[in-house]
């Protein structure tokens, strides 16, 4: 004390202030001490600090520094924990842990029973180290001498008369009644023979009637005077009677705190409950094995929600957290700390569990990496953006491809929480390109969740990317050979209507969905039907909205040569403008081929059907003319419309169209439907289809095909001539040397005229063609042109 004294002067020497700074004055009730909330100078940690005034209660003056002496010396996890005492001629300091007054949520009733019996636990407990283990007394258990630290745990304070029965000048002999109220606490045997009585008494009698006060105090809010002292009401039915013995009149029957615990603690008795056991495992959660290590998280999720939330965040969490990062806790620790986080603050949240949370997720362990998946919807909305999408999100890429089914759907499921805090460049990037992994899973299951999932985070897509994406994943869903794949599909489908246009949705979706219509499953009819509807309904909407005609007014002037391939406006029947162009093509080969230069050739054939050769020419051929450039529109090529035509993207966009390469074209072969693929082979929806082109259409052109006109067939036949030459017909198939096969050519080859058969080289002499009627077998190779 006098080293204590001769420091506190040597600070107030150097001018040094007071190392606390002293907050807001609670509540202590009637003690002859008064709290403060404070923090500490030199760091800011929290602190409470009791202060004695002596001038204002000097009589009292031995009780405060017994108080300040006893609480130094005397260490226990359930006594309030002292940080520091300064005593100077004004005022006595005792700076402890922060601490609460307990009796604010006793008169508040806001106790749950299970949080009563476990604080009653730990002051029995205290009582019982006091009485057997130091021979002291208390003297003054109430409920004001109780406390709750910042954990929530009880903590034995009001040490004003504690006194050791192995000192003859024991305070509380002497001063034992200046406490205040004591007259309201104080044992019958005690009010009269004075306090001089407990010598001849049990040394813990004085204590077990103050401890059965404070059980009737805790359950009923108050306690009124001695009329009350063992009644039962609202005591849990359980403690009825170990409590009415702590009460008992005669000293020597009382039970004993120490003998309170061990009725209770007995099977079945009423400290056998799932909090008490927990704060008894707590501490050695570390050392225990698998199997006590699972009886203990069982444990802990029988807890409700009404246990104290401040003992799981300061005592039960940092456990916790040990034991699953360096204990092999596992998963179940894991869920226990993802439910305890809900209670916690944000700031609480950032400090104690984010970190935890990043280190996890690096974790190789399956089950935490599947724990944390299952958990995040609990946990991202602590979570920071820039954590999720810059450390959280890259460890969960690895689920994607995991070679376990189990982490690669939940990490699709996941997908749905960690949305919200990812950036556009991810969602549109590396997201997408997972997904398209997951959505030609091997397992069913995984391509439905994929499915589903493009459905719920369509309105997080790009929107560059977005009608694409969707048409491309829902058109293959429709086509997997899983009845809930395809279920997934068409209700995907209905869910993001609104993000494709009427021309997709006519042109591409409608097209997709129509084969469902007659699955085999009832199930996929029925929505197939259900989901038609609705884009009927939106193609029918746009399309009242469009005029009648885009054609001219009646009195503009018209192309007579287009009005005649077309038909006239009275031809009313659906085939007449059919008939009427066939006609056309007829009558048009009745005219005279014109030169550039405006004159007549040399020669002019006579009108022949055009299934029919030309005969053959005694005079060299003349060339025919190179048509002039721009005349024709270049024939589109039949593979696709002209609005599929891809279009060159700005730099910007190459990477939303590596993405949607990843996904693949709508009319990907079914045969592929349930291949793996990636994203380096998948199918550009504005790609090449398929079907190969001739040479004779992917070389570059100057003329297109003119219906009006009459096809080059000499030219073209000197080019099929050449090329039979060099590739002679299979054995038995071999013909004439006169006369020459024309094979078919695909339908969708638009026919142009090459420039090597306009320009003849001069050397070669020009080819005859032979006018002889084909034998019946060759018919079909001209099937392409009938």
């Amino acid at each position: 004390m006098d080293f204590l004294k001769s420091a506190v002067a040597s600070a107030i020497a150097k001018g040094s202030s007071f190392p606390y700074s002293l907050g807001d004055r609670v509540d202590n009730g009637e003690s002859i001490w008064t709290l403060h909330n404070a923090t500490k100078r030199d760091d800011g940690s929290p602190c409470s600090v009791f202060t004695f005034d002596i001038a204002a209660n000097k009589s009292r003056l031995p009780l405060a520094k017994n108080a300040a002496r006893k609480l130094r010396t005397l260490r226990h996890p359930g006594v309030v924990k002292v940080l520091d005492t300064i005593e100077t001629d004004a005022n006595i300091y005792i700076i402890t842990e922060r601490v609460a007054p307990l009796s604010w949520p006793v008169k508040r009733r806001s106790l749950s029973e299970e949080t009563a019996k476990w604080g009653l636990y730990t002051v029995a407990s205290t009582l019982k180290f006091i009485n057997d283990d130091a021979s002291s007394v208390h003297g003054s258990v109430r409920v004001s001498s109780v406390f709750t630290s910042e954990s929530g745990e009880w903590k034995l304070g009001g040490f004003d008369v504690l006194s050791s029965m192995k000192e003859d000048d024991a305070v509380i002999y002497t001063y034992g009644s200046l406490v205040p109220d004591a007259a309201r606490y104080t044992p019958p045997e005690v009010n009269k023979g004075g306090w001089e009585v407990i010598k001849s008494n049990p040394l813990a009698a004085v204590d077990a009637y103050g401890l059965g006060i404070l059980v009737f105090e805790v359950f009923n809010g108050s306690f009124m005077g001695a009329d009350q002292v063992g009644k039962t009401t609202n005591v849990p039915p359980s403690m009825h009677q170990s409590y009415r013995r702590l009460c008992t009149a005669n000293p020597k029957l009382r039970l004993s705190p120490g003998n309170f615990v061990e009725q209770g603690k007995r099977s079945g008795g009423f400290f056998e409950t799932p909090l008490i056991r927990l704060t008894q495992d707590i501490e050695s959660l570390g050392l225990k094995n698998d199997a006590e290590r699972e009886e203990f998280i069982n444990e802990l999720d029988e807890l409700s929600d009404d246990f104290p939330e401040e003992f799981f965040k300061m005592k039960v969490l940092p456990e916790l957290l040990k034991s699953v990062e360096f204990g092999g806790g596992g998963p179940k620790v894991l869920g226990a700390i993802v439910k305890i986080g809900t209670k916690l603050t944000a700031d609480e949240y950032s400090t104690k569990l984010t970190p935890v949370i990043v280190r996890l997720f690096a974790n190789p362990d399956r089950a935490i990496r599947v724990c944390l998946l299952d958990n995040l919807p609990l946990m991202i909305d602590n979570l920071p953006q820039r954590v999720v999408n810059d450390k959280i999100f890259p460890q969960m890429t690895s689920g994607f491809t995991d070679i376990a089914p189990a982490v690669r759907e939940q990490t699709v499921k996941a997908v749905l929480a960690v949305i919200g805090k990812l950036s556009d460049r991810t969602i549109n990037g590396d997201l997408l390109k997972f997904l398209a992994r997951t959505a030609n899973d091997e397992q069913p299951g995984i391509r439905t969740n994929t499915t589903i999932c493009l459905g719920k985070i369509a309105k997080n897509l790009g929107q560059s990317t977005r009608s694409k994406v969707l048409i491309a994943a829902f058109s293959r869903s429709l086509r997997d050979p899983f009845v809930h794949a395809r279920n997934a599909g068409l209700l995907a489908l209905g869910a993001t209507m609104e993000y494709f246009t009427p021309e997709d949705a006519a042109g591409k979706i409608l097209p997709a969905v129509c084969p469902a219509l007659l699955d085999k499953e009832k199930l996929i009819r029925d929505q197939a039907n259900k989901t038609v509807d609705m884009y009927l309904g939106h193609i029918r909407k746009e399309a009242s909205k469009m005029p009648d005609t885009t054609l001219p007014p009646p009195g503009a002037t018209e192309n007579v040569n287009n009005a005649a391939r077309i038909g006239t406006s009275n031809d009313t029947s659906w085939a007449g403008w059919a008939i009427s162009s066939f006609t056309n093509k007829v009558t048009a080969t009745k005219g005279e081929i014109q030169t550039t230069n405006g004159h007549k050739p040399a020669v002019v054939e006579p009108v022949r059907p055009a299934s029919v050769p030309r005969p053959a020419k005694s005079t060299p051929e003349v060339p025919l003319v190179q048509p002039k450039e721009g005349l024709h529109p270049t024939a589109p090529s039949l593979g696709r419309s002209l609005s599929d035509r891809p279009v060159t993207a700005p730099r910007e966009e190459e990477e939303a169209d590596d993405v949607y390469d990843a996904w693949g074209a709508m009319d990907d072969d079914d045969d592929n439907a349930g291949e793996e693929q990636t994203g380096d082979n998948f199918l550009d929806a504005t790609a090449t289809p398929k079907d190969t082109l001739s040479p004779a259409s992917t070389r570059p052109t100057t003329a297109a095909f003119d219906d009006g006109g009459e096809p080059d067939f000499a030219g073209w036949l000197a080019a099929q001539a050449k090329a039979k030459a060099k590739k002679p017909l299979p054995k038995g198939l071999s013909k004439s040397s006169s006369t020459r096969e024309i094979p078919s050519r695909p339908a969708s080859t638009s026919r142009t005229v090459s420039s090597s058969t306009t320009k003849p080289k001069p050397t070669a002499p020009p080819k005859k063609i032979d006018t002889k009627p084909k034998d019946e077998a060759d018919d079909d190779d001209w099937g392409a042109w009938d």
